[in-house]
């Protein structure tokens, strides 16, 4: 199949030329900076849960698209590496990656995370043959999408793994737990997998509603509902499942999955939820949900780097502060202040906007980006009070004191904003996923081996488009 045409991109080789070694101050700004120690560690933290539980793992790839962090979320312990892709595109960058792995002696499982569109089934089709039988999974959520199964089997030869999508409360996509059987999809899945043209893997949500919550609590809560809620399409849909055979429930979203670690507390039976959430994971990953064997799979992508929107959920009762948690920051210019009265209170203007930065709201504060105070030397700039992006435009935007409502109704004085013309800010994004969209390549940072986390050692490139 002809290659889809994409952005064109540096040579890696041209890209870690320009930028190893050189101070993040020292670079063309906007860019978009990873420390690999911080998500190397929330990587490692969470494969030591997973195996620890008992439960199986894939990794979202949609946050960073990058075949090196990729590697870090999947670990190399076991046999099975199991992936999630947003878009083709992952796919084609990441599979010189997927086919090391399988060099390894691992098999490589990837699902595509959303329902097969019929315009990309040939091209799915195509880098199935690359990479071989048992390696592409779809979600299937109507019946139309028979269609598209049919045509994956005929162009790759073997038949692809099927998740039923179904909808625990989140509704963005997927059937309601008691009406997995419209119009037959059931019963004609039953008959493709029969005919060896399709092959059943399990039911999968991905619920979201733990990004409105802001505990450890509410987080575990949230998984043992989404879990209950897959036990519970089974159940209902019983004479349609295959009692002789392992059905896998994948659940999750970085909040829910990241609260397993909580299990590994010294003082976990004391958390809420926690001898709950324990208790329903055991019963799911045993197998011995009667009349079924079921295996449970979590799957996440965010949690390797953190971000605002995930430090609000506080999805950990240990998690530290954003500062040390969040691998991804964008450094930006400081292009003009405003100490003298220009405003109503202090301002400065930052050559950076929406299109650097997104436009992710974060229920934690009012603003769309927090000024680091790592590693600077400024007094002023190192107190209880934080820098926040107030204000964006596209290619601009507005950095203020935060204040509370209390504060600004009552026209509290601030003191000046302590920064200069030319000097370089690192900003913490709310959605990180959103704002390594808008950048070809990841400049690297290892604050394990450079504690200031200055120095780029590395590049890494996303893939880009769809």
């Amino acid at each position: 199949m002809a290659q889809i045409p994409s952005r064109p991109a540096p040579r890696i080789e041209a890209l870690q030329k320009f930028y190893c070694g050189l101070n993040v101050d020292d670079i063309p700004k906007p860019a978009v900076i990873l420390d690999v120690a911080v998500s190397r560690r929330h990587c490692n933290a969470l494969l030591s849960a997973v195996e620890d539980i008992g439960v199986d793992f894939r990794a979202h790839v949609k946050t960073h698209k990058t075949p090196q962090l990729a590697r870090l979320q999947v670990g190399d312990k076991s046999p099975e590496a199991r992936f999630i892709v947003s878009t083709l595109a992952e796919i084609e960058h990441l599979l010189p990656m997927f086919k090391e792995i399988q060099a390894e002696g691992r098999q490589v499982n990837i699902l595509y995370g959303i329902p097969l569109p019929p315009s990309q089934t040939r091209r799915l089709a195509h880098l199935a043959r690359e990479l071989g039988p048992g390696s592409i999974c779809v979600l299937l959520d109507h019946v139309t999408q028979f269609g598209c199964l049919e045509s994956f089997f005929e162009i790759a030869g073997f038949p692809a793994g099927i998740y039923i999508k179904i909808d625990t409360g989140y509704h963005r996509a997927g059937l309601p737990p008691n009406a997995l059987n419209k119009h037959g999809l059931l019963e004609r899945l039953a008959q493709l997998e029969k005919d060896g043209r399709a092959t059943f893997v399990g039911i999968y949500s991905h619920n979201s509603l733990g990004y409105n919550d802001n505990t450890a609590a509410q987080a575990m809560m949230n998984l043992e509902a989404e879990i209950k809620g897959c036990m519970d399409a089974l159940h209902a849909n019983e004479s349609f499942f295959p009692s002789d055979k392992d059905i896998t429930i994948s659940v999750g979203a970085s909040p829910q999955v990241v609260s397993i670690r909580n299990l590994q507390e010294p003082d976990a039976s004391d958390l809420n939820g926690a001898r709950r959430l324990s208790e329903m994971i055991r019963r799911t990953a045993s197998g011995k949900t009667r009349p079924f064997r079921t295996r449970l799979e979590l799957h996440a992508g965010v949690y390797a780097v953190f971000d605002m929107q995930q430090m609000a959920t506080r999805p950990m009762a240990s998690l530290g502060d954003w500062e040390d948690e969040v691998a991804v920051s964008v450094v930006a210019e400081v292009c003009s202040v405003y100490n003298d009265g220009e405003r109503r209170q202090p301002e400065a203007l930052l050559a950076v906007g929406t299109l650097g930065l997104g436009r992710e709201p974060c229920p934690s504060y009012a603003g769309w980006a927090v000024v680091s105070q790592k590693n600077s030397s400024r007094q002023s700039l190192t107190g209880k009070r934080r820098l926040v992006v107030e204000r964006i435009s596209q290619e601009h935007s507005i950095v203020s004191w935060e204040v509370t409502t209390a504060e600004d109704n009552k026209g509290f004085e601030l003191p000046p904003i302590p920064l200069e013309i030319g000097e370089t800010v690192r900003l913490v994004p709310n959605h990180a996923c959103v704002t390594g969209a808008m950048y070809g390549w990841y400049l690297i940072v290892d604050s394990e081996k450079d504690p200031s986390a200055s120095k780029i050692v590395d590049v890494w490139t996303r893939a880009s488009g769809w």
